[in-house]
């Protein structure tokens, strides 16, 4: 079961959704690339998803429960301390990543930040020696622990997390289809510029993001309906051909299996 609830209004402008999964049986369950980075607490403990490339199968077992937060595409910013590109393709344990004033400020497209508060709400029982608890302890259920992870969020971005204010406009352009060099134009940045802002941001060089992009609203499509040689169409994909290798080379399946699974 699988269940994705919209942020606060507080939150709405970073965060995409806010979800909880419990396995009902053992099953690989397959995460195909959003652009999206998520902050999850699973039966590990806590990790960062970065933003994928290409398909991520992911092994579960029954009654595993994950509770997540999910940043909307962009807007993560510099929220985890690293270079979102060291992030792609990865699951790496909070742990693992230092408080933020162990590092210095992170390179970006965008104005730096200079007040790098420590994540200490989720970072002291490891500096304190202690292992964060399994989602399985006793006393600890997925309300609690998304409300401890929204309330580490909120006091995080109030200490200023900028994330780049052309974000979204970069996403939506590429989105479209157009070209890179016609992206940096409209946008008024040159192609060289768009690029150091996209890695910045997403994690991604501008041709990955604009596949992903693309990608996710041709999912969006097929999900609603829309026929396959329509979506080809109506996503920017030269034609139907196209949509289906990209969707086979970041998803690994094809359209009809992510759209209709038990097919």
């Amino acid at each position: 079961m699988y269940v994705e609830r919209p942020p606060t209004a507080d939150l709405a402008g970073r965060l995409a959704c806010v979800w909880h999964q419990v396995s009902e049986a053992d099953a690989t369950q397959l995460v195909v690339p959003d652009a999206c980075v998520d902050l999850i607490w699973g039966p590990e403990g806590l990790f960062v998803a970065g933003p994928d490339t290409g398909p991520m199968p992911t092994p579960m077992t029954s009654g595993d429960t994950f509770v997540g937060i999910r940043f909307r595409p962009g807007a993560v910013g510099a929220f985890f301390g690293v270079p979102l590109q060291e992030l792609r393709d990865q699951r790496v344990r909070l742990s693992d990543l230092p408080p933020l004033s162990d590092r210095p400020a992170v390179a970006s497209g965008f104005p730096p930040f200079h007040d790098q508060p420590d994540f200490s709400s989720l970072h002291d029982q490891r500096v304190q020696g202690r292992d964060l608890p399994s989602l399985r302890d006793a006393g600890a259920g997925p309300r609690a622990r998304l409300d401890a992870m929204l309330a580490a969020v909120r006091g995080r971005l109030a200490h200023g997390v900028p994330a780049d204010p052309a974000g979204t406009a970069i996403a939506g352009a590429l989105r479209t289809g157009r070209t890179v060099g016609e992206v940096a134009w409209d946008l008024g940045f040159s192609e060289r510029q768009l690029h150091r802002r996209t890695l910045a941001a997403f994690g991604y060089a501008p041709k990955i993001l604009q596949r992903v992009v693309r990608f996710q609203r041709a999912l969006t499509l097929a999900r609603s309906g829309v026929p396959l040689a329509e979506v080809a169409v109506t996503a920017g994909y030269a034609d139907q051909a196209h949509l289906s290798h990209d969707v086979k080379r970041l998803s690994g399946v094809s359209m009809r299996r992510l759209v209709s699974p038990a097919g």
